[in-house]
């Protein structure tokens, strides 16, 4: 009879709970527990990536479901730091458990042990050092990832209780799943006075609205007001980008239309959002009175003062919210034409950068390959994402969403070749949508070998790649090793490197063979093969900056 041991507990109540896959790299007890009980196991190249991948499902599954990620002690949860401190930075809900060294030598370590390096990217660091304590320790763990969800948390794993037999029972715990609240009737009482006195509400709806499903809500109490709707970077596809209250994503590059709203504000409703301070997102107007619907009472007034609020579920609440607003009727007529002068800047705007979504130019403009692929994916079956950088800069103002989680936004951490596991987690998620990752080539040479875990794991992904033969951006740093030894070049031809990995891929130089090369590489996709488009690309340094 086969031993059972304190990682096969582990791995059941993983599965009870929902885990489809588990990843990590390269070795922890942990992955062959979960195979042994069906639970597939993707292998990354680097723990970095592996993280992504555990946080690009997170999202793209809204915290429902959670893919646990796993890595040997010592090297390996230290290599993962960066993809966690990344994950904490957008508070992404994910599970992640590396191993520990041996109960007996942790006290001799010359370097911190895994629950004290991560306990400030964390929301909650936990050690399991007894089989004992296993239940206890993963009731609060699964409990944060599944009910709280406010961030990453981490349950280290001894070694030699990772290998420990388990003579017991299985493991139960058990915790509310999903406790949501309403808000104070008093406090939706004055938010709606507030929001119905108002003469140019603005709405800015962030992440938080992703994670609750809001959505329809969001355009109800939209329409409702004639309120202009302003998303974040990590909230971007929260509000249908082509809807006529649309202003875009209030991120470092946008569209004008948001600066222009954000004058005029009286009040701004923050939906779903922290208002926190950060060069990726639009700083906030101090002329305009502030509120917020929020769920974790944390992110009040976290980077401005704010006059009024609501604590509890953004979905309730902006149901509780709408209940109480006057007629849709009475409110517009107070507030005037707003669509009329939303659809006048959106389109001078788009006028204005024309120039360079339809550039004819060879080598590539990066602004025509967005604009190629937005008119080429079905956008409401696809999901986006980014990677940090000129990318990011260029495709967010551009790329119009749809739907919900049709956009990946992420960065407040912003670690070149974050994107590429995040879509591979995207596609994990939601294998019914295209999933597409666009980095540059500098961020390709952080990860770029993780196409392979895309390629031998079956997780076919689009990615494109922006290749312009340097560092975009940086020059301004550098002057004297750039002007000297072109400091900021690099080389490689990407699509050479992606079918040596075993995936399809294209090189494209000419704006005439974008489309039918992207339609390849979809077709690709659509038949279960990993695509690389690398797009040869001009250096671009005009961005939507106001």
């Amino acid at each position: 009879m086969s031993q059972t041991l304190v990682s096969d507990r582990i791995a059941e109540l993983l599965q009870h709970y929902g885990a489809e896959f588990i990843v990590g790299f390269p070795e922890n007890r942990l992955l062959n527990s979960a195979a042994a009980l069906g639970v597939r196991p993707i292998i990354a190249r680097t723990e970095r990536v592996a993280v992504n991948i555990a946080d690009g499902f997170a999202r793209a599954s809204d915290g429902e479901r959670f893919v646990p990620c796993v890595m040997q002690y010592g090297p390996g949860a230290e290599a993962a730091f960066a993809a966690v401190a990344q994950a904490f930075s957008d508070r992404t809900p994910m599970l992640l458990i590396p191993g520990e060294h041996d109960t007996a030598t942790q006290p001799l370590l010359p370097g911190p042990s895994a629950a004290e390096l991560y306990r400030a990217v964390t929301e909650r660091s936990l050690a399991l050092n007894d089989p004992r304590d296993g239940p206890d320790v993963f009731r609060r763990a699964l409990s944060a990832v599944l009910e709280m969800r406010r961030g990453p948390v981490m349950v280290s794993v001894a070694n030699d209780v990772l290998y420990a037999e388990d003579h017991g029972p299985p493991w139960e715990v058990r915790f509310p799943r999903r406790a949501r609240t309403q808000a104070a009737a008093e406090d939706v009482r004055a938010m709606a006075a507030t929001l119905a006195a108002a003469t140019a509400p603005v709405i800015v709806a962030g992440q938080g609205v992703l994670y609750a499903r809001a959505t329809e809500q969001l355009v109800q109490l939209a329409e409702a007001l004639d309120a202009p709707v302003v998303t974040t970077l990590n909230g971007k596809s929260a509000f249908p980008e082509d809807h006529p209250l649309s202003l875009g994503t209030g991120a470092r590059t946008r569209p004008t239309a948001v600066d222009r709203f954000y004058a005029e504000a009286d009040v701004i409703l923050g939906v779903g959002t922290s208002f926190s301070r950060s060069l990726y997102i639009t700083p906030l107007p101090q002329t305009a009175r502030l509120g917020q619907i929020v769920e974790d009472p944390r992110d009040f007034a976290t980077g401005y003062d704010v006059d009024f609020g609501c604590l509890g579920d953004v979905k309730l609440v902006l149901s509780q919210l709408l209940a109480e607003l006057p007629s849709a009727d009475d409110v517009r007529a107070a507030t005037g034409d707003v669509r009329n002068r939303v659809a006048t800047l959106r389109d001078r705007f788009r006028q204005d950068w024309l120039p360079r979504l339809m550039s004819d130019a060879s080598p590539l403009s990066p602004y025509r390959v967005v604009w190629e692929l937005m008119h080429t994916v079905d956008r409401t079956r696809t999901v986006l994402t980014h990677d940090a950088g000129h990318p990011r800069d260029q495709v967010v103002p551009f790329y119009e969403t749809l739907v919900p989680r049709g956009y990946l936004g992420w960065g407040k951490s912003t670690q070149l070749g974050t994107g590429l596991g995040l879509a591979m987690g995207a596609r994990l998620a939601r294998p019914d949508r295209l999933a597409v990752n666009i980095m540059g080539d500098a961020a390709f040479g952080m990860v770029g070998l993780d196409l392979e875990t895309a390629v031998r794991c079956e997780i076919p992904i689009l990615t494109i790649v922006f290749n312009n033969g340097l560092m975009g951006g940086y020059t301004e740093y550098m002057p004297d090793a750039v002007a000297r030894y072109a400091a900021h070049r690099l080389g490689g031809n990407y699509a050479e490197v992606a079918t040596a990995l075993g995936a399809y891929a294209e090189r494209v130089t000419r704006p005439q063979e974008l489309r039918g090369a992207l339609e390849r590489c979809i077709a690709a996709v659509d038949a279960g093969r990993t695509a690389l488009l690398e797009a040869v690309t001009h250096e671009e340094p005009a961005l939507a900056l106001p």
